[in-house]
């Protein structure tokens, strides 16, 4: 499997993208719920009913109705629509997160892949070498501490051998957890581990300052806070209610012959003066809010810097090492690992210096692996603005009340 195939894996199975977008359709909806207006109210409504000394009484009914003043609803509306806008940016944030920790864990698994075919290769030629130590002393040229020296070489290789094997099982497991499949069979990866990406450091720390979806949430919270300071302020804006209705007026107006008043209207229309509350302590709290997001935006640019410039560092002295391994150590340690074993062929060297020149080759192949490691994690993190947690639950600016602006009259939030 590849990189692609484990990414489209995560796109579709990592249940934080999935929760990501979920958040968004809940934003959407409390948009929705907060702009509908107020359902009216249907009433009975009765007075002097027993009609006393004038035999009559008024019985009736009503409708009731809020009016809205101020544009309030749509100010409420759209303090969810800039919620949606954050949470949006918020489904963007993660795409990096899931993908950033999947393509991590990828060459986490890629590396121990490699790692485990050279300790296989290595293992190999231990349990040869102790066949060949054998062979010598049974013609006098090696004895008992060649023997034992190689036999501890290849205990020593299997058990590296047997550690490389359960460290490729335990990262593949952690890459098909990430991709959302955490029961994916262990299979071989497709890749090119010596071919990692050239990046320009500096220009990479600067996109990941100015770029990064997390400054861009928080930028948008700031807007997100503007407009609950918008609503806040227009809050003091007095409804209007009306009320309206028909009733029956059994009060006698002659007595002979006995004539009630009968059918009457009335109406009422009434608002409250905004004297004493005038929303001021909700509007002084979101001043407060957008202080708080305002700076919000420069603590995260801040820490970006402050987690990307050490990345920069780490990728262009691994990528330096990896250089080094690949055209300087590596070629001249097998060289030497030639010549030490035209020399053992040709009965001027002794064999145990052949197996340490055949380690250290062994070893600096290894060291290799890890340099390139080290390289591909660090231009990852720089390339997803150092974001990780993919399996970490996605936030939002809003909340997950279902009380917003409720049918029943009096439970606007």
């Amino acid at each position: 499997m590849s990189l692609a195939d484990f990414e489209t894996l995560a796109d579709a199975h990592n249940p934080t993208l999935r929760q990501a977008n979920a958040l968004v359709r809940r934003s959407e909806e409390q948009a929705r719920q907060a702009g509908l207006y107020p359902n009216p109210s249907a009433g009975y409504q009765g007075e002097q009913i027993r009609g006393g000394s004038y035999g009559g009484g008024e019985q009736g009914g009503f409708i009731q109705q809020d009016i809205i003043l101020g544009g309030k609803l749509g100010l409420r509306r759209d303090i969810y629509e800039q919620e949606k806008k954050s949470d949006q940016i918020g489904v963007e944030e993660q795409i990096y997160r899931v993908h950033g920790d999947v393509q991590q864990a990828f060459y986490d698994s890629l590396t121990a892949q490699a790692t485990v075919q050279l300790r296989q290769r290595l293992l190999g030629i231990a349990l040869d070498a102790v066949d060949t130590v054998h062979q010598l002393a049974n013609v006098g040229q090696a004895d008992a501490p060649d023997i034992l020296q190689t036999e501890v070489e290849a205990e020593q290789a299997k058990v590296d051998y047997a550690a490389v094997q359960r460290q490729y099982l335990q990262d593949f497991h952690t890459l098909a957890a990430l991709a959302g499949k955490g029961d994916l069979p262990v299979c071989p990866l497709q890749g090119e581990l010596e071919k990692a990406p050239e990046l320009n450091a500096e220009q990479m720390v600067e996109s990941v300052f100015t770029g990064s979806p997390t400054v861009k949430r928080a930028q948008q919270e700031i807007v997100v806070a503007q407009a609950r300071l918008k609503d806040a302020r227009r809050e003091a804006v007095p409804d209007l209610q009306l009320r309206a209705g028909e009733q029956y007026n059994g009060e006698r107006v002659s007595e002979n012959p006995v004539k009630p008043v009968g059918a009457q209207s009335f109406a009422s229309a009434s608002i409250n003066i905004p004297i004493w509350n005038r929303n001021q302590g909700n509007v002084e709290a979101a001043e407060a809010e957008i202080e708080r997001a305002e700076q919000d935006v420069l603590r995260e640019q801040l820490s970006l810097r402050r987690q990307a410039a050490p990345l920069a560092q780490s990728y262009l002295s691994a990528r330096f090492e990896a250089d080094r391994y690949r055209t300087q150590l590596i070629p001249r340690a097998a060289r030497a690992y030639e010549l030490y074993l035209q020399k053992y062929q040709n009965m001027a060297q002794a064999y145990p210096q052949v197996l340490v020149s055949q380690r250290t080759l062994f070893q600096l192949r290894i060291s290799y692996l890890m340099a390139l490691h080290d390289v591909w994690r660090s231009a990852i993190a720089l390339q997803n603005y150092t974001l990780s947690g993919g399996l970490q639950t996605p936030t939002s600016s809003g909340s997950p009340t279902t009380s917003i602006n409720l049918p029943a009259a009096g439970s606007q939030e």
